[in-house]
This record gives C-alpha cells, sequence and structure tokens, in this order.
C-alpha cells in the first residue's frame, strides 16, 4: 500500500479490525489493519495495547468511513432486540 495512509477506525481488537478491513476489502477499498507491538505479540484484546488501527489510503479515507457509519447504523440495538424474548 503506498505511504498516504490514514487511521479512519480504532478497533478494539484484532478480531474486530479484521472483520472491519474485510468488510472495506470487500466494497473495494484497500485497507490493513495495525496494532501496536506488544499487543500483537502478546495477544492483547483490551485496553490501549489492545486496540488496532485501520488504515486505508487518504484518497480512500471519505468513501470508508461513509461505509463505516452505514454500517454502524445497520446494527440494531440490543435494547430493541426482541427476537430472543420467548412470546408468553
Amino acid at each position: 500500500m503506498p505511504e498516504n495512509l490514514v487511521v479512519i477506525y480504532t478497533a478494539a481488537g484484532q478480531a474486530e479490525a479484521n472483520l472491519i478491513k474485510s468488510v472495506l476489502e470487500a466494497a473495494g477499498i484497500p485497507a490493513m489493519s495495525t496494532q501496536e507491538g506488544a499487543g500483537a505479540a502478546f495477544g492483547l484484546t483490551v485496553g490501549l495495547m489492545g486496540e488496532a488501527r485501520i488504515l486505508v489510503r487518504e484518497e480512500d479515507a471519505a468513501e470508508a468511513k461513509e461505509l463505516l457509519a452505514a454500517m454502524e447504523q445497520e446494527q440494531p440495538d440490543e435494547e430493541d432486540d426482541d427476537s430472543n424474548v420467548p412470546e408468553a
């Protein structure tokens, strides 16, 4: 990837980062993820060392952010999800 990369998202861990990266790449937006060295080496998934950053080319940043925002809007609120509530 080119040198003009920008961070568009900070994930809670490498698993979330891989999911976001896959979504972006499926939409035709090249992406990469990076995690602080010690966090990656020790498999940390919480706190600052567990965070993973998603990077895209500067020219793809706006489109990538729009895609992630649209994904976020599609997520149902857990409070509104009645699918697991048995009917009386």
